[in-house]
């Protein structure tokens, strides 16, 4: 049992870097990314193709090919809320719905003629086959341990940005209320592009550590976006704690899932968000950011 939890934690950790994102974007514009998973999945794909322009094929090259990738998918967030999703804003959230959807296909298409169908990973040069003892006959690897630091690093990262810095601020204010926001001399535009460049960030995060962690295909996204959907339902929409919480429950759900039997995993997963959303549709740990 105590295996089956340490493992549900870490795998927790990987759910919770795809769910940050998503969490963001939700807290500061009401916006439900439905392309999250695919962006997830071409954040991956970005490095695997880095690495075959730059013909590295050792973990260090790894790492690096993944911090070139970063700044472009900070830019390329702030691009497309800037100049695409901001159009689509309003009390109304059919448009934004429609318009992530269509990227997500247009996303799976141009991977798929890109890379084929074939599974792919991101070469670590054997960090993610390394394990660390913590008994006769425990281990934990070494890369899910990363995944876990880096998803509670993202997560007070997060929290911290949120309550003690001006743009955090300047993010609270136009979630609160964008008009009052503008009389008060902030551009509510720019404002939800840096929130959905940092939301990038995270995702090209969460894409590189997929990718390291295991193979991603074109057609992965939707269950990756299933998988954050329901970290970020259980915890609570716009809360990053809850985000986290959320998908540490769902981890070791499915870990105990799987544990009794193998088909069951990914099921139990389902039921206990299934059981959240009718017993407590606000998520267990309602957004607390201030």
């Amino acid at each position: 049992m105590i295996e089956t939890l340490a493992q549900g934690i870490l795998l927790g950790g990987l759910y919770t870097l795809f769910a940050l994102g998503q969490s963001l974007m939700f807290g500061v514009m009401r916006l439900t990314n439905t392309a999250q998973g695919d962006f997830i999945v071409l954040a991956a794909f970005a490095v695997i193709a880095a690495l075959g322009v730059t013909g590295g094929v050792t973990g260090a090259s790894a790492w690096l090919a993944a911090l070139l990738v970063l700044p472009m998918a900070f830019a390329g967030g702030y691009a497309l809320q800037r100049y695409v999703l901001n159009g689509t804003l309003g009390k109304d959230p059919l448009p934004s719905l429609v318009v992530t959807f269509g990227l997500a296909v247009v996303i799976q298409n141009l991977l798929l003629q890109l890379f084929s169908a074939d599974p792919r990973s991101i070469e670590t040069g054997g960090f993610s086959t390394q394990g660390i003892a913590l008994g006769e006959s425990f281990s934990v690897g070494a890369l899910p341990l990363v995944i876990l630091a880096v998803a509670v690093a993202a997560t007070a990262a997060l929290q911290w940005l949120f309550g003690a810095t001006a743009l955090g601020r300047a993010f609270r204010a136009v979630s609160d209320d964008a008009e009052i926001a503008g009389l008060m001399g902030l551009d509510a535009q720019k404002v939800y592009a840096l929130a959905t460049a940092i939301a990038f960030v995270l995702i090209a995060i969460a894409g590189t550590l997929q990718g390291m962690r295991t193979t991603v295909s074109p057609s992965d996204g939707p269950l990756l976006l299933l998988f954050a959907f329901e970290a970020v339902i259980i915890g609570g929409m716009g809360s990053f704690w809850g985000t986290l919480a959320g998908a540490m429950i769902l981890g070791i759900t499915q870990q105990i899932g799987f544990r009794l039997d193998p088909g069951w995993g990914i099921w139990a997963g389902h039921i206990v968000f299934l059981a959240v959303l009718v017993l407590r549709p606000q998520g267990l740990f309602p957004k607390t950011r201030g």
